[in-house]
């Protein structure tokens, strides 16, 4: 189903906007990532937190001509906008929603039509390429998003079609299951820290940027290294699609031992990402919905945890 190139309109996901002269400074305040890594050719994926550490939101952000762009999961934007705006009134800094003054695809294997558009995009992760008002960005995977002003909507639809199939969002979510690239949505907000979805192990979180909200919590994970529950990719033989946040059971523990973050049907089933109990992980037991619910099977992840690299970042 996802195993030829396609491109898919990225609907799903919303547009948040910060602009102004302290646009980076008071972001740099806000979220795990480093926003002096950031530039005309780098993007980042990052995450807002509580106090606490647990996110409200991750996202990609892009610097883009007096500001940033952050793309995040479209039920989280208002909440997320309205929060920050509430930190943003001594800062020479404006937010809003810019969700309609974009159009975003995603692009699996479709290098050749970035090229077509005059977009020579690096193979590096989190590499970005622009030309003639168009924007690319390489993703975990190889992947690749393109983002252009909204009115070349259909011209482009035209244009990857020549070269590409169009698929539906679904392939585009099993490509993102598959990166391992997890990702906050309305009903696991404030349900996870970064490193509970492997934020640091794709670049989503720095930790030489100094202090930002939850920065205590989220370092202290990091460097005491005991954090019992991380993301899993699994797969699903038969049933429904599961839906985020679905819990996940296993014999080691009479109560949920997990979560589901994200899914995607495949011709055989669906696989899944999923913060799992480290225990139940070892165990290797583990059901949808209850203790007697369908069985998954673990799957591996395209990268391995290296908190020594983590840190570096």
């Amino acid at each position: 189903m996802a195993d030829s190139a396609f491109f898919t309109l990225l609907n799903h996901e919303a547009l948040l906007a910060v602009r102004g002269p302290d646009a980076a400074k008071f972001l740099q305040g806000q979220l795990t990532c480093n926003l002096n890594y950031l530039d005309e050719r780098t993007s980042s994926l990052g995450a807002r937190c509580t106090p606490k550490g647990r996110m409200t939101s991750s996202f990609r952000i892009l610097q883009d001509g007096d500001g940033y762009l952050l793309a995040m999961a479209g039920e989280l934007l208002e909440a997320q906008l309205a929060d920050l705006k509430k930190y943003a009134v001594f800062s020479k800094s404006s937010l809003a929603d810019e969700s309609a003054a974009w159009v975003r695809f995603g692009l699996d294997g479709g290098d050749s039509a970035l090229l077509a558009l005059g977009l020579d995009l690096p193979q590096q992760a989190d590499a970005v390429a622009r030309a003639n008002g168009l924007t690319a960005i390489r993703l975990p995977g190889g992947r690749a998003e393109l983002w252009a002003p909204a009115d070349q909507v259909e011209s482009l639809r035209s244009r990857l079609a020549a070269q590409l199939r169009e698929a539906p969002l679904n392939d585009w979510l099993l490509g993102q299951v598959r990166a391992g690239v997890g990702q906050v949505f309305g009903a696991t907000r404030e349900l996870f820290i970064p490193q509970m979805i492997n934020l640091q192990a794709v670049g989503g979180v720095s930790f030489k940027k100094g202090c930002y909200t939850g920065q205590e919590i989220v370092a202290r994970m990091q460097y005491l290294g005991k954090l019992k529950r991380r993301l899993q990719r699994l797969s699903l033989a038969q049933g429904e699609l599961p839906v985020v946040g679905s819990e996940l059971f296993s014999p080691v523990h009479g109560s949920s031992v997990g979560e589901v973050v994200l899914a995607a049907t495949t011709e055989g089933g669906a696989e899944l990402l999923a913060v799992l109990q480290e225990d139940a992980v070892a165990d290797g037991r583990i059901h949808l919905g209850s203790a007697d619910g369908p069985g998954l099977k673990l799957l591996e992840l395209p990268y391995q945890l290296d908190a020594d690299r983590e840190i570096q970042r």
